[in-house]
């Protein structure tokens, strides 16, 4: 087996995170774009949308790849394309040439080297899947947190289509720099002196297919659908609900406290995985679900900037730790041979829940008196669902395949 050294692997992947997950700090581009241009709040949201709408495709795709030996290309293809998105977004006259920008060329680069910075690094420890996964996403999370003050910054500056030039092109420079110390995890890849502990059962490595025939898919799936659900929901209404007569938080907070939100996101990413190496995947995942239930009913029953501020970190937190576990949690139940594709499929449940938590949260939400109270609701039975269905999975024991691959299928497959 050829030797790799998986931690210059990891840091070149959180450094490509670090900037593709600028695009999650478009909150703060969105106002400045609709000024400069003339359009309107949803017009220029429909980006942000497509942006996230595409995201199963290249996570498929590219785990396809990934799973052929092509990390590094799909990394770099990714990496490329999102920092190209980014400097065409300065120049965007038009709303379709923002949407294609940077909802298509931008979200499909972001979704490339996400899918190959996350699914091929965590194969390179198994002994510390959980780890990986919570640096990577951390990554991933932080990106946001570091973007949105510059660009805040820049806007005030030179305006917002010079920002996104200047970003895209350092962006540009970063990421080309890391995937030069990008490299495809080999098959079976063990770390130096490490072999899985006595009684560990054999690593039964599932196809896509194989995958779509056990039971524990659709609970990990509607699980990662329950698990994004609130946390979408506040990421998306935050500062409007601090600001309604529920908590009557001023505007200046509020945007205060929309950072405490992402910083909360990136901590959990890592404070989770972490955590899930020691108490196991599902045991995390079922306290993740318990805090989040938590965390609602303190939004609906403190209504002060104190409750606001103790729900939204709680919810912050374990976010981040759902974006955190499950493509740990993916690889121990299917296998690492698989990896990309699986997870790919998996995340599909991330997009289902990317539209409808929000979409509740502004249809049932708000309104003349900026009542909440239904989407909380709504947001602790649908976690609590997300409880239940993870105590079923930790009763089934793992995915129990249809078949499971021998070494002759495994090379055929490759």
């Amino acid at each position: 087996m050829p030797t790799i050294n998986r931690w210059r692997v990891l840091t070149g992947s959180v450094l490509i995170l670090l900037c593709t997950g600028a695009i999650y700090a478009f909150s703060v581009f969105a106002g400045p774009l609709g000024g400069a241009h003339g359009w309107t709040v949803p017009e220029v949201q429909n980006a942000f949308i497509i942006n996230g709408a595409i995201a199963p495709i290249p996570m498929i795709l590219g785990g396809f790849i990934i799973d052929r030996g092509g990390a590094r290309w799909s990394i770099t293809i990714g990496a490329i394309l999102f920092a190209l998105g980014f400097i065409l977004t300065g120049s965007a006259t038009s709303t379709t040439q923002l949407y294609l920008f940077y909802g298509l060329i931008a979200g499909l680069g972001q979704g490339f080297a996400y899918s190959g910075c996350l699914n091929n690094t965590i194969k390179l420890f198994p002994d510390r899947r959980g780890f990986a996964a919570g640096v990577l996403t951390a990554g991933m999370g932080a990106g946001a947190v570091i973007a949105a003050p510059v660009a805040r910054a820049l806007i005030d500056s030179v305006g917002v289509g010079a920002t996104f030039v200047r970003m895209g092109v350092v962006y540009a420079v970063v990421v080309v720099a890391a995937t030069l110390l990008i490299r495809p995890a080999p098959v079976g890849f063990l770390p130096p002196g490490w072999t899985p502990p006595t009684g560990t059962p054999a690593v039964v490595n599932s196809t896509w297919r194989q995958m779509l025939r056990t039971p524990a898919f659709y609970l990990i799936f509607v699980m990662l659908t329950a698990g994004a659900f609130s946390g979408l929901m506040i990421a998306s209404q935050l500062s409007p609900i601090a600001q309604t007569s529920m908590f009557a938080i001023s505007a200046a907070t509020a945007a205060l406290l929309v950072s405490v939100y992402s910083i909360c996101n990136a901590l959990g990413r890592f404070a989770w995985g972490a955590l899930s190496d020691r108490i196991g995947y599902t045991n995390a995942i079922a306290f993740i679900y318990a805090v989040v239930a938590l965390s609602l009913v303190v939004l609906l029953m403190v209504h002060s900037t104190f409750g606001f501020v103790v729900g939204i970190v709680g919810l912050g937190l374990c976010f981040g730790g759902v974006m955190g576990v499950f493509p740990a949690l993916t690889m121990k139940t299917y296998g690492p041979r698989f990896q990309g594709m699986n997870y790919g499929i998996l995340f599909t449940g991330y997009s289902v829940a990317a539209y409808f938590g929000p979409k509740i949260g502004a249809t049932l939400g708000g309104g003349a008196k900026g009542d909440y109270t239904t989407p909380f609701v709504i947001a602790i039975v649908v976690a609590l669902v997300g409880l239940v269905l993870t105590l079923v999975l930790s009763r089934l024991g793992g995915a129990k395949p249809a078949s499971t691959l021998t070494p002759q299928r495994v090379a055929a497959a490759s």
